[in-house]
């Protein structure tokens, strides 16, 4: 008998979505994981930041921001945070690693997007993993959704699907 573990996926950011259409790419995708997943997204508020705000007051605003997301990581997560200087991954190998996080006993995956200045490193010392994709620079909203389509596209891997191709 195979006893399938239903994986929770959380994906915790920093700043609210505005734009429809991100939202709508996300609710689909979210949709379809619901197959492999329960996924859970948490808006948390990002602090306002100051135009020429002197690297004090960005320590600040990191520091709220990293409380507010340490509030909502499990004990037992896995954590990944995207993070520039995080590790990239071909999609056959990302798919490959939640897979062995799975395997390694664990249910709970988090994900974290950090608000405009980044992460508070307490956060990123808290990452079992720090993932990049890539050098460029996307939008944190924008990255939301490539994000889910990417855990998406993840599990098809592992399913064997054509979706991938």
């Amino acid at each position: 008998i195979k006893v399938l573990t239903i994986m929770n996926i959380k994906i915790i950011t920093v700043g609210k979505l505005k734009e429809d259409y991100l939202k709508a790419g996300i609710a689909e995708y979210t949709k379809r994981l619901s197959r492999f997943a329960k996924t859970t997204i948490i808006e948390l508020a990002d602090e306002k930041t100051p135009d020429k705000a002197s690297e004090a007051q960005n320590q600040q605003i990191l520091m709220k921001e990293g409380a507010r997301i340490q509030e909502k990581i499990g004990a037992r997560d896995f954590v990944i945070v995207l993070a520039i200087e995080g590790k990239q991954f071909p999609s056959e190998a990302f798919a490959q690693k939640l897979a062995d996080v799975t395997l390694a006993g664990y249910s709970d995956i988090t994900f974290i997007i950090g608000g405009s200045l980044g992460l508070d490193p307490t956060i990123k010392q808290r990452a079992n993993m720090k993932m990049s994709f890539g050098l460029l620079t996307l939008p944190h909203q924008l990255m939301r959704l490539v994000l889910v389509e990417q855990i998406y596209r993840a599990f098809m891997i592992q399913q064997g699907s054509p979706y991938h191709k």
